[in-house]
């Protein structure tokens, strides 16, 4: 799917723990983009929101060519659908989630200390929304979930993802938290998130280009050929 917001901010990707290991979200940032502002010297910053499209001219030009009659089309009028249905009890998302759906998809994940792991993402908003108004919650991967997560998505092109970790210890122990999860190296290969997505960013495993981690979540949901559909980044 084409990117549907620049990012500014990658809020729980950041340089690996011993360059950084007691800096603030803040500064952690600051490196984060530096490091592949140095990697990638010639992608203008806000292309970063665009994955591996930005860094490569071969896979820009397919994505480019597909954008022409987009197959995820389908997928946003269903969620846009979604969006417009009323629950049994005579309310909406936007109930919710607020009533300009442009404005919804920048503001997760965000920081909220009544949920589990006191951060809430975008899918778990809409869970949260649908069994509040008596609704049962949807599957988290593909799906209507997914597709009223593009609507949403879809709406929000060009606005700006900017997560800002409050100045709270549960807020920073849940960065400490997906910190941690990205550098862990785990599995029969002993890889990280950043192995892949940081340190070998523009390289190949086997037939595919390694996404740059910098923007990396912005473009979620996504429409993949493999999948023949969209999916969230929990199918990710």
């Amino acid at each position: 799917m084409k990117n549907a917001i620049t990012c500014t901010a990658v809020a729980l990707s950041l340089l690996a723990p011993p360059m950084l290991a007691q800096a603030s979200p803040e500064d952690d940032l600051k490196a984060f983009q530096a490091y592949f502002k140095k990697r990638f010297p010639d992608v203008p910053f806000q292309e970063f929101a665009n994955g591996v499209y930005a860094i490569d001219k071969a896979s820009r030009e397919q994505w480019e060519a597909i954008e022409e009659f987009p197959p995820y089309e389908i997928n946003i009028e269903k969620g846009e659908a979604m969006w417009n249905k009323p629950f049994a009890n005579g309310k909406t998302y936007a109930d919710c989630l607020g009533k300009d759906p442009s404005t919804i998809k920048p503001q997760y994940p965000r920081f909220d200390p009544s949920k589990p792991g006191n951060v809430q993402t975008l899918e778990a908003a809409i869970n949260d929304c649908r069994v509040a108004n008596g609704e049962k919650p949807l599957k988290w991967k593909k799906g209507k979930i997914a597709n009223l997560s593009a609507f949403l998505a879809y709406k929000a092109r060009g606005q700006v993802i900017d997560i800002k970790i409050p100045d709270d210890p549960k807020a920073l122990a849940a960065y400490e938290r997906g910190k941690h999860h990205f550098y862990a190296k785990r599995g029969q290969l002993n890889l990280a998130c950043a192995d892949c997505h940081v340190y070998n960013a523009g390289n190949r495993i086997r037939a595919d280009i390694l996404s740059p981690a910098l923007g990396q979540v912005t473009h979620f949901p996504v429409y993949r050929s493999k999948w023949g559909g969209l999916g969230t980044l929990h199918r990710r």
